[in-house]
């Protein structure tokens, strides 16, 4: 399965730029899926707010929807998800109710004739669903929603928990596109992570959608995870290679055990140094670039004929808290526990518990809990933000969106272009996107994020 590829040495790699200098190695900092981050949601926005907002949409509008199924047959020690284990299928049919019943309680607030442009299950584990639930679930929301022409429906599959009976009611129910997490497939590395997944298995998966006719496989790669090294990278990169993915994702690993205490699990004495973290992103682009790949903001890459790489060329990618998207869609209606909206409005979110959310559902409530009403300084700064993550420029319309680049293009200024009115930072300046970003954050804290790189 190796390739022939010259693994490139960090002596080799770019470093004009003294990143430690810059702080990028000690630095934690949020991924600005969103902004304000959600650390800056509180709970001012409610179920009427939420209520309000939704009913503001207007008619005919395409929106995008995701669905959160937070259960998980095993629960990987690296994930900081909002999850929780069960090994039957009991709870499983109590929250699909409850889904049921938000579905309509969210539908009754839309005007008429609003159509699905994307459409996303995550969690947890979706395909943890029998293949009756799943297409339960599917027409409860096909029934609300019907899907716009030109849709994406993306599913996040588990290779050990799957069957031919689940991909084929998904494959049925219209999906598009699965979404395969793989991490890594060194044996230590998954041993370390509490995530034991087989290339074997993996490609099963894969093929089995394929033979469904899903054609579009997204795989999501973790760079500084213990016990990885620029060896074990190569393998799984070569593995991965052969599996013919459509996207892939390459996320640095957060170990953020206050907030997920499964990651106690993981020994910290395991984990790459953040210039270790870095070398390992650096040599996972060079080689998906050299395999054809096109470099999507900060962690993603995509083949050219697919439509993110195209929305990136045309500079119409967006960030949500999916990630990178080509979603045109003015609204992100999040449903299930935990689930983010992101609204023209603002954010809200619902109560992460699973027991509280179905509480409020069954009570004929929206189940927010919290979520933040957009500013117009928020508006503006997150507008910065967005584009320095998808495109690493950024343009000012405005005097005072020229006055908050300028300021960024002073705090770095050999890492930046920047004419008086568009900001570019430099090719090998693209790791300090995030530094950059919360440079712009009005909110900026050292609150406990995810490391800078």
């Amino acid at each position: 399965m190796r390739r022939e590829f010259e693994q490139p040495s960090n002596n080799t790699m770019k470093k004009s730029l003294d990143f430690a200098t810059l702080g990028l190695f000690d630095a934690r900092v949020p991924r600005y899926t969103s902004y304000p981050p959600a650390t800056q949601f509180a709970d001012k926005v409610g179920p009427a707010q939420m209520a309000r907002w939704l009913e503001a949409t207007p008619e005919g509008a395409q929106i995008s929807l995701y669905i959160h199924i937070p259960f998980c047959r095993r629960l990987c020690w690296f994930c900081a998800c909002r999850t929780q284990g069960t090994a039957t299928t009991k709870p499983l049919h109590a929250y699909l109710n409850t889904l049921k019943t938000e579905i309509a309680q969210v539908r009754a607030r839309l005007p008429d004739g609003v159509t699905l442009s994307r459409l996303h299950w995550g969690g947890g584990t979706p395909t943890l669903l029998p293949a009756d639930m799943i297409t339960e679930l599917a027409g409860a929301v096909s029934d609300a929603f019907p899907f716009a022409q030109g849709y994406d429906f993306s599913v996040e599959i588990d290779p050990c928990e799957i069957d031919a009976a689940r991909m084929d009611a998904l494959a049925a129910a219209g999906m598009t596109r699965v979404s395969v997490g793989v991490q890594d497939f060194d044996p230590q590395v998954q041993a370390t992570i509490g995530r034991i997944q087989s290339f074997d298995d993996t490609a099963a998966a894969i093929a089995m959608a394929r033979d469904a006719g899903v054609h579009s496989v997204n795989a999501d790669l973790l760079f500084g995870l213990p016990h990885q090294d620029e060896s074990t990278m190569m393998a799984t990169l070569d593995h991965l290679m052969a599996l013919s993915p459509d996207r892939i994702a390459l996320y640095g690993y957060a170990h953020v055990p206050w907030m997920a205490r499964r990651q106690n699990l993981i020994p910290t004495d395991a984990l790459p140094e953040p210039q270790a973290r870095l070398s390992l992103f650096e040599l996972a682009e060079t080689v998906l670039v050299a395999d054809g790949f096109v470099p999507i903001g900060i962690d993603h890459f995509a083949l050219p004929s697919d439509s993110m790489a195209k929305a990136a060329a045309k500079g119409t990618l967006r960030r949500n808290f999916q990630g990178y998207t080509d979603d045109p869609a003015k609204a992100l209606i999040g449903l299930g526990a935990s689930a983010i909206s992101q609204l023209p409005q603002g954010y809200a979110q619902n109560d992460p518990a699973t027991a509280g959310y179905t509480a409020s559902v069954r009570a004929g409530e929206l189940a927010t809990v919290r979520g933040h009403a957009l500013s117009a300084d928020d508006r503006l700064r997150g507008g910065l933000i967005e584009r320095l993550m998808c495109d690493f420029a950024a343009t000012a319309v405005t005097p005072a969106e020229r006055d908050v680049l300028q300021d960024a293009a002073l705090a770095f200024p050999d890492a930046v272009e920047f004419d008086g009115a568009r900001l570019v930072i430099h090719n090998e300046a693209h790791p300090l996107a995030r530094l950059l970003a919360h440079h712009i954050d009005a909110y900026a804290t050292s609150g406990r994020h995810a490391p800078a790189i």
